[in-house]
């Protein structure tokens, strides 16, 4: 009897996912939950396609199926043999074809109820995709504004832990959002695992509940927000966060503490700057970074080249940037930071009473 036709509305039927592409296609993206058991390596992926496109396909499936029943020998030892008998696996590869249909017919032969994903991963991204397209426009944003260094991410993320639902682009992107804004440890997700993510987030949020989100440009890092969404925050409520030059310096300095410990990671990043700046500027703020002088460092960069920036893209990004209120503080510690989330919570329900 032919297997019945599983889907992704069916997913939750099972006791777990197994995705049995190779490592390399896991890592750009997977379903959430899933993990790898990939029944040809990365290596034997490769040797498997080469040989079908210059020999032919009759030899690349047999050095193709030996790879695949010894991956999957090896798999059974190492992570199923303490399965008990009624455990449901779900199986997926790249479009519901061989490398699943392999490992499923195997564990159905066990006695396992093993299900094979319908479509596979194809399915999956094409309903990543589709849905990024849709579901942005159930949501209402609160967008919080401000220059750099106002501290816009850690007032959306006390905006959180005092029960308000948000949207954490950045954390998600893994990357501060600006040219110097990389996070050293945590390279930035890929395209697809980002949206994977993204739309993790979005479908943990209550439409009719408002969303604060950050203002952020089409793109965080290397990574592209979703057309729906950035257009769905740009139309946003808008609240400004404006703090002293001192205490957006003073903060800053705190925030991008690892280019104090390491100037020459600062020094290469400042290095894509040099379509926006004089080359006698960059050598300025070189030489001030390599002499300790990082406070005339930042107070450099936000005048010179972040705030400039900043003004011209919310006038042009922001139709609706006409904060409701300026949030206005000198004090951007932690404890000033959970003030300020505190007074533009407080403003807006007093608006809304």
């Amino acid at each position: 009897m032919k297997p019945e036709k599983i889907t992704l509305a069916d997913l939750d039927q099972f006791d777990e996912i197994i995705d049995v592409r190779s490592p390399a296609e896991f890592a750009e993206d997977h379903i959430p939950g899933a993990i790898n058991c990939p029944v040809l390596d990365n290596e034997q992926r490769i040797e498997v396609g080469t040989l079908y496109k210059q020999a032919s396909a009759f030899e690349a499936k047999k050095i193709g199926a030996a790879m695949v029943a010894e991956n999957i020998g090896k798999h059974l030892r190492a992570n199923f043999l303490d399965r008990p008998k009624n455990w449901k696996p779900l199986i997926y590869c790249w479009r519901g074809g061989n490398r699943s249909g392999s490992m499923t017919t195997i564990f159905r032969a066990i006695g396992w109820q093993a299900g094979q994903l319908s479509g596979g991963y194809k399915v999956y991204r094409s309903q990543v995709v589709s849905t990024l397209e849709s579901l942005p426009l159930n949501f209402n944003f609160r967008v919080v504004c401000g220059a750099t260094g106002s501290a816009k991410t850690r007032v959306l993320q006390a905006i959180g832990d005092l029960g308000e639902q948000i949207l954490d682009l950045e954390s998600l992107a893994s990357h501060k959002g600006s040219v110097l804004g990389i996070m050293p440890g945590q390279p930035q997700p890929s395209q697809k695992w980002f949206e994977t993510l993204l739309l993790q987030a979005l479908n943990a949020l209550d439409p009719a509940r408002p969303v604060y989100v950050e203002a952020e440009s089409r793109k965080v890092g290397n990574l592209h927000v979703p057309e729906a969404l950035i257009t769905r925050i740009r139309g946003g409520e808008c609240f400004g966060v404006e703090a002293t030059l001192a205490a957006r310096v003073s903060f800053l300095l705190q925030d991008y503490e690892y280019f104090l410990a390491d100037p020459s990671l600062f020094l290469s990043r400042l290095d894509a700057l040099k379509a926006l700046q004089s080359n006698e500027t960059l050598d300025t703020w070189r030489h001030l970074a390599t002499s300790g002088e990082w406070a005339q460092v930042v107070e450099a960069l936000l005048e010179k080249h972040y705030d400039p920036l900043y003004h011209a893209s919310q006038n042009r990004n922001f139709a609706a940037y006409r904060p409701l209120e300026n949030f206005v503080t000198d004090d951007l510690s932690e404890a000033g930071i959970v003030a300020l989330a505190k007074r533009l919570l407080q403003s807006r329900r007093a608006q809304i009473a």
